[in-house]
């Protein structure tokens, strides 16, 4: 974990009013309180797709909400999909694996 003083010096292009504004906004979520922010991997991770996303895709402040929301369904939706696959491999018999895998690849065009 580290301070928001870390973090704002690791992160070229970013100022500490940004941030805290994304603070403010919840488009981050530290640990701790104002003042004493702690920021885990996953914030940080949070604050540079933030960054990129406005300096260099020039998406706005206003559509950043949006952009967010839609980057958190489908990395949710990934991860969903992932744990169905595990779920599969550890119940399904394997005939029923082929015929899954076999339906997808005709849904997908991909055989």
């Amino acid at each position: 974990m580290i301070t928001i003083e870390v973090l704002v010096t690791q992160i070229s292009g970013l100022q500490r009013q940004d941030l805290e504004r994304w603070i403010s906004n919840q488009w981050v979520r530290p640990d701790g309180r104002a003042g004493a922010y702690v920021f885990r991997e996953i914030d940080v991770a949070r604050v540079r797709l933030i960054r990129e996303l406005r300096d260099e895709m020039q998406v706005n402040e206003e559509a950043l909400p949006v952009v967010l929301s839609l980057l958190d369904q489908l990395y949710d939706q990934r991860r969903r999909m992932r744990e169905l696959g595990d779920a599969l491999r550890r119940a399904a018999p394997d005939e029923v694996r082929r015929t899954l895998a076999r339906h997808l690849a005709e849904l997908t065009g991909s055989e």
